[in-house]
């Protein structure tokens, strides 16, 4: 159709009073009906006179519901409101309009209770539409015909399009690259003034050098060589490379070329370089702030080590063994040494291991005493209570006015020194002194390391100061409490071991002894005093002096355990656990009498019947209410009666029960040689019994044997 030439009109179905022959009826069928895009004609009044089923489609309106009627009755508000715009213009201007889109809503056409128009609700769709005015044979003007095509996809790919090329300036202007071109063998042919900008170069120098002439010294033998094999090879080339800006300074770049082909020629190349110094240095900046942090973490985590080692360290060489361990690790150091004021706080005494590695080669650590009024780099960390650091001999000197080497002659290659004054409280107690075999600065990162260890030796020094002076205390208190020998007997054979739980803690609440009573009878007594230490060992004392006291009076064993139930009510706390397992024997006869307060059963060996334990009850620990009972025993030729702690039979990973089953199977496996020798026996057991478990508690085992008479 063109504005030219009328709509034809069919006889029955066209436009009223306007017939149509065969040919223009069969024209108009097929194009009302085939036509891809929708199509329709308009009166002057705005009504749809006649549409295709394929308008109806793109409208989502039934062709009946278009016929006669204006497209505010039909359409919505919006796309009916853009239709009648258009078709007024048309009508009045006398004109098409062409390539109007008209949005058509993803909600329904229908009524909105309609619940099919509802479910047959699709998405929003574009129509590109075509308005011509139509005329009939005269001239005269009939109204309007629509053209509408479903350009939806197409308009959605025009704006992902348009959206990218905004997405690609965008980036480019935010990535500020500067662009430049070159012929195929690698010269340059065009003017680049951004480049220029920076570089400060003249049009002439950038002509005749380009931007190779701006490329740092040290870079350019690399760069040339790179940029001569890609221009003979047609790659790309890409790298990067420091500039000389017109400032005088360099920044960093990046630079990217690809070749420009005409066919398999190259006609050009094109490159982009990018300032990428902000990103070097803030990947500088990263890696040192890393590498810090690092450090700081590591340094922590030695420092969490050191405190942990130094909290198992109970003795002073422990100490100076885990400060030497952690110097070695931590900052390198080839030397360490504490030193500990005396009393009159005027001398130092030094405890050093003699070697790297402390005590590990078995030497005792080397030891010496300095004045704290020396020039000794401990003397002036101690006087002036601060970190004394020399990080070459000439600093020494010039800080001391002579050379410490002469104080420390074992190590003569030391060439920086570090001292760090122990505190306590505020108050100095000894120094730490850290050497090396060549110069060092020490950072300030690992001096407030160094303090913190310091600080951390020092609380270590002060706790093992204590540990050993109690052990001191705890050790003279035990040879006053253990029998320094057991009797000698005719008729009988004595022998006992005391293992204390750790190599380090002399005395525990185990305990045993023997003694004579007037009658010439023998009482034998074995005890377990919860705790360790002082107070485990001042317990143990008074329990010992009164069984002997109670047994001078009446050696019976069931009043020696009644007695020191009414004394341990009235003395001890309710919180203390003591058991004792006590007897009184006639050496000659073997005969005796024995009671248990809460101890483990004896272990009774013979060499006619197998080993077992009494299997009468052991009774209550002391102070608990209980009628204390006694049973009669007798050792016959040959046998041996074996009181011991619950320390050799009960540990973290063996139960009591189990410990008992052990412990006789192990007496039943000791050789008779063994069996009768009472010294052998003691060990035997106790190294069986130990073997493949950790020592958590004191061991105390008394063995009493009567030899086969002569």
């Amino acid at each position: 159709m063109s504005t030219e030439t009328s709509v034809p009109q069919p006889r029955v179905s066209g436009v009223e009073g306007q017939p149509m022959d065969a040919s223009d009826s069969a024209l108009y069928a097929t194009l009302l009906k085939e036509a891809p895009g929708g199509l329709a004609f308009f009166d002057g009044d705005l009504r749809c006179r006649k549409a295709n089923d394929a308008l109806a489609a793109l409208l989502r309106v039934p062709v009946r519901d278009l016929q006669r009627r204006r497209p505010a009755e039909v359409l919505p508000a919006g796309l009916a409101t853009a239709f009648e715009t258009a078709l007024r213009t048309v009508l009045a201007e006398d004109r098409p309009l062409s390539d109007l889109d008209l949005v058509v809503p993803a909600e329904p056409a229908g009524r909105a209770g309609d619940a099919q128009a509802l479910a047959t609700a699709t998405e929003e769709r574009i129509l590109a539409c075509t308005w011509l005015p139509a005329r009939g044979p005269g001239g005269e003007r009939l109204g309007a015909v629509l053209t509408a095509l479903d350009v939806t996809e197409r308009r959605r790919a025009e704006e992902v399009i348009r959206r990218k090329e905004q997405r690609y300036r965008s980036l480019v202007e935010a990535s500020a690259q500067v662009v430049w071109v070159a012929a195929p063998d690698g010269a340059v042919i065009d003017d680049a003034p951004e480049w220029r900008a920076i570089t400060g170069q003249a049009p002439d120098d950038y002509a005749a050098g380009g931007w190779m002439a701006v490329v740092h010294p040290e870079d350019r033998p690399r760069i040339e060589a790179a940029w001569r094999e890609c221009v003979a090879e047609n790659q790309v080339f890409e790298t990067n490379y420091r500039i000389r800006t017109k400032s005088g300074t360099y920044r960093h770049f990046d630079v990217r070329a690809v070749p420009i082909r005409q066919g398999d020629a190259v006609i050009e190349w094109v490159g982009a370089n990018t300032d990428v110094t902000g990103q070097r240095e803030a990947e500088e900046m990263r890696g040192r702030l890393t590498e810090q942090l690092s450090a700081a973490a590591l340094r922590t985590a030695r420092l969490q080590q050191a405190t942990s080692m130094l909290a198992e360290a109970l003795t002073v060489s422990q100490v100076v063994q885990v400060i030497t361990e952690v110097g070695r690790s931590a900052i390198g150091a080839d030397y360490s040494a504490v030193a500990l004021l005396d009393d009159d706080k005027l001398r130092l005494s030094i405890v050093a291991p003699s070697q790297p590695g402390g005590e590990a080669d078995g030497r005792p650590p080397a030891r010496d005493d300095i004045k704290v009024a020396d020039q000794t780099v401990m003397s002036v960390a101690v006087r002036e209570s601060r970190p004394f650091l020399a990080e070459h001999p000439d600093s020494l000197r010039l800080q001391l006015g002579r050379d410490e080497k002469e104080l420390f002659a074992q190590h003569p290659e030391e060439r920086a020194w570090v001292g760090l004054p122990l505190l306590a409280a505020g108050a100095p107690i000894g120094a730490l002194r850290f050497s090396f075999t060549r110069p060092r600065e020490i950072t300030e990162e690992e001096r407030v390391f160094l303090e913190a260890l310091a600080g951390q030796c020092a609380l270590a020094v002060e706790r093992a100061l204590l540990f050993e002076r109690e052990h001191r205390t705890a050790e003279e208190l035990q040879r006053s409490l253990l029998p320094s020998d057991l009797p000698q007997l005719p008729g009988m054979v004595l022998a006992a071991r005391y293992n204390p739980a750790t190599r380090h803690v002399q005395v525990g609440g185990d305990w045993y002894d023997v003694f004579r009573l007037p009658d010439d009878r023998l009482a034998v007594a074995v005890g377990d005093v919860m705790g360790k230490g002082v107070l485990a060992a001042a317990g143990m004392g008074r329990v010992r002096n009164a069984l002997r006291a109670l047994a001078l009076n009446d050696p019976r064993p069931a009043a020696v355990l009644a007695g020191l139930d009414r004394l341990f009510s009235a003395t001890e706390d309710e919180e203390q656990f003591t058991t004792v397992a006590y007897a009184v024997i006639d050496p000659e006869t073997g005969r005796g009498a024995f009671s248990n307060a809460g101890h483990p059963p004896p272990l009774l060996i013979s060499p006619d019947a197998p080993a077992r334990v009494s299997t009468r009850e052991p009774g209550t620990p002391l102070g608990w209410p209980s009628q204390r009972q006694q049973t009669s025993f007798s050792i016959e030729t040959g046998n041996t009666v074996v009181f011991y702690s619950d320390g050799l039979v009960e540990n973290r990973r063996r139960g009591v029960d189990a410990g008992l089953e052990e412990l006789v199977a192990t007496a039943a496996d000791a050789p008779p040689e063994v069996v009768g020798d009472p010294e052998r026996l003691v060990d035997f057991l106790v190294d069986r019994m130990l073997a493949g478990y950790e020592q958590v508690d004191d061991v105390t085992v008394l063995a009493l044997h009567v030899p086969p008479k002569p």
